[in-house]
């Protein structure tokens, strides 16, 4: 870990040099909230094992984006740093505690969605069985309205019960939070994550009627300086990997942060220019839009995904496109263009080893009729090249080359 981070703010110079967070320590009396991640077997890597992983590609593409589609930073009161996990390059998690006494689970921290959730002792779906689940006898803070929920997913449905108790990331204590407890979850799309739930990070015109997304709550108690959060998703490596709330740390990028507006303070959605390989444009030739979710690999229409591969010399496998290994040196970067500015996404990024010899390609078409066809989703497979800044303040997203 670097030891020569300091924090960019929107206040002078003067007053951000009082604040300095070495990852892990403190140097003075208040500082960002840091949740480090790294990495274990993916889904995929889960269900090759099991020889599952075929059936399940063909159904269920890789998308934890919910399905309701219509900075400069100052320093924060705490700091928090606990273990995380992160599914093999493609999908990470940490570890929450919910409730008095707390009851850990891990979870995605996905901005491609609004509501946390995690299982609970009701749940009779073989996903529940097999992750840890939430007791709400054994909590004494909890309120229990018993309000049916339901929640949709790209890869999957959850159904449940809401309620409200304290929970807590790291050293962040979020009092009163709104969360859910299933009570039945989508076999297919939960049991072999090696993930419980879901805490969203998006706005909350995406959650739930009348309830308020744990990102709200932390500003409304007043537990960060700074309405932002910043994701550095490492690659091929277990440590490394975090997300900043209430500032953002210079020593995990370089260059200077792009700033692109928010098309719409839902999703995190920005306007894309335009797709191209070898400067010929291949998608999204008269501008498009794009979600950015960590929830999420890579995901765009399906027509347009098919006229990226046919330009690899591969094939389809269900919804799986295999590509041999040895021909990875000669894949072009696919670049995408936004707010003028090109992000070139290289091969090595863009495509994965699943066995010997043989890869495949992390771009999968969508099939997902209720989010619209000219809509991209950037996930973990753009998000590991380019630091990430999600300002509420200003309705923007910051992105730079990551470290």
């Amino acid at each position: 870990m670097p030891w020569n981070c300091h924090i960019l703010s929107t206040w002078t110079q003067e007053r951000s040099m009082k604040w300095l967070v070495i990852f892990g320590l403190v140097a003075f009396s208040e500082c960002l909230v840091m949740i480090p991640l790294r990495k274990v077997k993916s889904i995929r890597e889960n269900l090759r094992d099991k020889g599952l992983l075929k059936n399940f590609l063909g159904e269920h593409p890789h998308d934890l984006i919910q399905n309701r589609l219509t900075v400069e930073s100052a320093p924060q009161k705490n700091i928090s740093q606990q273990p995380l996990r992160n599914h093999l390059d493609s999908v990470y998690v940490g570890n929450i505690t919910i409730g008095t006494p707390p009851q850990q689970f891990s979870v995605v921290f996905d901005t491609g969605s609004s509501d946390t959730w995690v299982p609970s002792i009701y749940c009779q779906s073989m996903a529940c069985v097999t992750h840890n689940t939430f007791d709400p006898f054994q909590s004494t803070t909890l309120l229990f309205p018993s309000i049916v929920i339901e929640l949709h997913y790209g890869s999957g449905t959850m159904t449940g019960l809401l309620g409200y108790d304290t929970i807590q990331m790291g050293d962040l204590i979020i009092k009163n939070q709104t969360f859910g407890l299933s009570l039945t979850e989508d076999d297919m799309a939960f049991e072999h994550a090696t993930f419980d739930g879901i805490l969203g990070l998006a706005y909350p015109s995406l959650a739930i009627k009348g309830t308020t997304p744990i990102f709200d709550t932390i500003m409304n108690q007043s537990l960060i300086s700074e309405p932002v959060f910043a994701f550095y998703l490492s690659t091929e490596t277990e440590a490394g990997s975090m997300v900043m709330f209430g500032g953002v740390l210079d020593c995990y990028y370089k260059g200077d942060l792009k700033w692109v507006p928010l098309s719409k303070p839902h999703y995190w959605q920005i306007p894309l220019e335009r797709i191209s390989m070898k400067g010929k444009i291949v998608a999204c030739k008269r501008g498009c839009q794009a979600i950015v979710s960590t929830g999420t690999s890579m995901i765009g229409p399906r027509k347009q995904v098919y006229n990226i591969h046919k330009r690899f010399d591969g094939y389809y496998l269900q919804d799986l496109y295999v590509i041999p290994c040895s021909y990875m040196k000669t894949l072009p970067d696919i670049v995408f263009t936004i707010e003028g500015i090109d992000y070139p996404v290289p091969a090595r990024a863009y495509v994965q080893e699943i066995a010997r010899g043989l890869c495949v390609s992390t771009f999968q078409g969508r099939r997902n009729k209720s989010i619209r066809n000219e809509i991209w989703i950037l996930g973990d497979v753009f998000l590991r090249l380019y630091f990430t800044v999600f300002d509420r303040g200003q309705n923007r997203i910051g992105l730079a080359p990551a470290v």
